[in-house]
Parts: C-alpha cells; sequence; structure tokens
C-alpha cells in the first residue's frame, strides 16, 4: 500500500536526491508462529479482532536498533480513533524531528498496552472510520514531507497552502483568460503586485469566512485583517438582508 503513493512526483525525486528515506516494516515479520499471527480475540468478548502486542514492540525495537542516529526519545506515532486530530500545526511539530516512527492500527484495534507503554504520541486524521492506519499515515507522512527544506521546488510553496498560516488559500488561475465566457478576475491581469497582494488577501479571509468561518477564531490576525473580516461580515449580512427582502 505505502510503495506506489510515494514512487511518482514530488516524493520519488526527494527519496532519489537522498532528502527522505521511507522504511517499511511487516509488523507479521516479527511474530514467532508458523501463521505469523498479530492478532487474536479481545480479552472479555466483543466483535472483530485485537492487534497483539508482542510483534508491535518487537517491530519497534528493531526500528530503533536499525536507527544509527539515535535521537533522545525516538518519536512513536501510533495512528489511532483516540489521538489528537491532525493539523497543519501538527504537521510542522513532526517536520522537525530526524526520524519517525508510525504504528499502523488494524482490525478492531490495537492491544492498549502499546498505547501506554510504547507509543510517545497518537495521531487522528478525522472523526470517521477507516479499515486500518495505512492511509492515516500516508496523510500524515505526505504532509510531514512537503515541509522538509528541498522537497518542494519552491521554498514558498509550503507557506502559501491553505492551513499553511490557519486560513484557506486564495482563488488560483491560469490560461485562459476566458473559458466558456468566465473571466479571470482582473486585477491578476493588472502586473500591479501590491493590487494582487491586496486582492488575494482579501480572498483568503473571505473564502475562511465563508467556507470555514471557525478557522477565523483561532487565526493570528493582524489589525488590518480584523478590519477586512468585519467589513466582510457587514457587507455579507447586507446581502442577506436585501435577499430576505
Amino acid at each position: 500500500m505505502f510503495e506506489a503513493p510515494f514512487s511518482f512526483g514530488i516524493f520519488k525525486r526527494a527519496i532519489d536526491n537522498g532528502l527522505v528515506n521511507l522504511n517499511l516494516y511487516n509488523i507479521r515479520d516479527y511474530t514467532h508462529d508458523k501463521h505469523h499471527t498479530a492478532d487474536d480475540y479481545p480479552y472479555g468478548g466483543g466483535a472483530g479482532m485485537v492487534m497483539k502486542p508482542e510483534p508491535i514492540f518487537e517491530a519497534v525495537e528493531a526500528i530503533k536498533d536499525d536507527v544509527k542516529d539515535r535521537e533522545a526519545e525516538l518519536p512513536i506515532v501510533l495512528l489511532t480513533p483516540q489521538g489528537r486530530l491532525f493539523s497543519q500545526e501538527v504537521a510542522r511539530e513532526l517536520s522537525q524531528n530526524r526520524h519517525l516512527v508510525f504504528i499502523c492500527g488494524h482490525y478492531e484495534g490495537i492491544d492498549e498496552r502499546v498505547s501506554e507503554h510504547l507509543a510517545t504520541d497518537e495521531i487522528s486524521i478525522g472523526d470517521y472510520v477507516l479499515t486500518g492506519g495505512e492511509v492515516p499515515a500516508m496523510v500524515v507522512i505526505d504532509a510531514v514531507l512537503r515541509l522538509l527544506p528541498g522537497v518542494l521546488g519552491s521554498e514558498d510553496s509550503p507557506l502559501e497552502d491553505s492551513h499553511a498560516e490557519g486560513l484557506l488559500k486564495y482563488p488560483q488561475y491560469t490560461r485562459p483568460e476566458a473559458y466558456r465566457g468566465w473571466k479571470v478576475p482582473e486585477v491578476l491581469l493588472s502586473g500591479n503586485h501590491a493590487r494582487i497582494a491586496r486582492w488575494r488577501r482579501e480572498q483568503i479571509i473571505r473564502r475562511t469566512q465563508e467556507r470555514r468561518p471557525e478557522l477565523l477564531n483561532k487565526a493570528d490576525l493582524g489589525m488590518e485583517d480584523r478590519q477586512m473580516v468585519k467589513r466582510l461580515t457587514i457587507k455579507r449580512s447586507q446581502v442577506n438582508k436585501d435577499r430576505e427582502s
């Protein structure tokens, strides 16, 4: 599951250029029975199977032995619905580590001793149910790798992404200038960089206010941005009143 997503484009170049190393460990390889059993029935009864602690602990211990440049505490991230909610801020936090280990849950869950005595962090990518922790791990890895120096073509790219500063990104356009009667905003064709910057900032505030207003409450806005929010709120309120009348 992991090989294909990281065998193309930006991430393949990053791996080929030695900027990133991705190592995959199969938990079944650390079992000791002929069937390579990595799960068992839950104590106390209930539906589904639970991943056993022994192969997970031994897999992580083997990884620690493989890490030559050892840190004081190697981050062990467990992907679980009980974890803290993943965000761009968390991605930035994780990107500061030289090494990261991700444990992908599966089946009905993982023996609680993995969470209590092995994992140093627990992360959830959202409030919904998935088959296993592989896809969430890929999401987290993707978001973290983009922040590493040299991975993207431009060092400014991650700074302009949606959620990079807690807000949504401004609208983007490219050629043709007009398509099916829909035209690119005139300001983007003006060549006036200051005017374009103001327009983009207003679009960031407007789009966030319309689509994810809760983000504005958490964002660190300057005086000019706050005035813009107030102005757009008044304007939006007036538009709604006109529609009702």
